[in-house]
């Protein structure tokens, strides 16, 4: 039985140290380094932001499949507006607008109209790609008419020299947001709330908490989050096209669940999050260093997405 409780609490962890010390076996020369960890970081680091703010929404067992559409869809809002000439501020703040906005709009479907949210945001994951399409006319937009300074920014980093490391600014933009969140959802009224409302929205509602209200503000966090993973990517790649972000939901839903599994009740919580999405870019580089097909990379995350599952559906039933 002791054994039993281990594995249900620890499960998570132990296999995250698992798939380390097999990637340090057979890849002995380039996995454990300190470049490869800071690459790794910089790779996960759009994913990690889509996860960190898809769990404000997963507090109140609401989810949200339309994020990495509306990635993609803020990243083209910026790419066309750079290439019409305007500053690089205007298209960012364009792109985070439009994330905000749609991310009000699943609110309201779900929270107003009271659409479940795997029908609200499965509708509105098609409409956002479709507006990417129509935007861009369906074409890559990249080279001059992506402003050097913006690309620029996912390139650079704060170098240490003693170390001969640069920390990319990706990663460090994730780490910020993954304080943000964690102080919002932990050490404010605000995270209280949402956690009320996750554990039972009818009781919360007749204490007097504005229910509707959270959720809409929930969904709008989640896409200012995926607008500004959007723009991470746009960076990064130094271009932006209509499919950019269509990985970005599964993963990162992934991540909460598996996230979920470390929390003592089976809640989404952030730190737990940022274990999840650890493991899956973990796995990814590691896989992608061993020249193992990409198929089979994206049929080992449905695998882990139906274990995480799993595995949190049984931690919530023993409590």
């Amino acid at each position: 039985m002791k054994m039993l409780n281990l594995i249900k609490k620890y499960g998570t962890l132990i296999g995250f140290f698992g798939i380390i010390i097999f990637f340090t076996i057979n890849l002995p020369s380039t996995f454990l380094t300190a470049k490869n960890f800071i690459n790794i970081s910089q790779q996960i680091s759009m994913l990690a932001v889509v996860a960190f703010t898809m769990t404000v929404v997963m507090v109140m067992n609401d989810f949200d499949l339309s994020v990495g559409s509306m990635a993609s869809l803020a990243g083209i809002v910026a790419a066309v507006l750079f290439s019409m000439g305007y500053p690089i501020w205007i298209g960012i703040l364009a792109a985070l607008f439009v994330g905000i906005i749609g991310g009000l709009f699943n609110g309201f479907l779900v929270s107003i109209i009271g659409i479940l949210p795997f029908v609200a945001t499965l509708g509105t994951l098609t409409m956002f790609s479709g507006f990417a399409f129509l935007i861009s006319g369906g074409r890559t937009i990249f080279g001059r008419d992506i402003p050097s300074e913006f690309s620029s920014f996912a390139r650079n980093g704060i170098e240490i020299s003693s170390l001969d490391l640069k920390i990319p600014f990706l990663s460090i933009l994730a780490l910020l947001i993954l304080f943000i969140v964690w102080f919002v959802l932990e050490q404010t009224t605000y995270g209280r709330r949402l956690y009320a409302i996750g554990g039972n929205a009818e009781a919360s509602f007749l204490a007097g908490i504005k229910v509707k209200k959270l959720r809409m503000s929930a969904f709008a966090v989640t896409g200012l989050g995926a607008a500004i993973a959007g723009l991470m990517y746009s960076s990064r790649v130094a271009s932006s096209n209509p499919t950019q972000g269509s990985g970005l939901m599964l993963e990162a839903i992934a991540a909460v669940f598996l996230g979920m599994t470390m929390s003592e009740e089976g809640e989404p919580r952030v730190l737990c999050t940022l274990l999840g999405v650890l493991i899956l870019g973990v796995l990814d580089n590691g896989l992608t260093q061993m020249n193992v097909d990409s198929y089979i990379r994206e049929v080992l995350v449905g695998f882990i997405v139906i274990l995480a599952v799993a595995f949190s559906s049984i931690t919530k039933k023993s409590n």
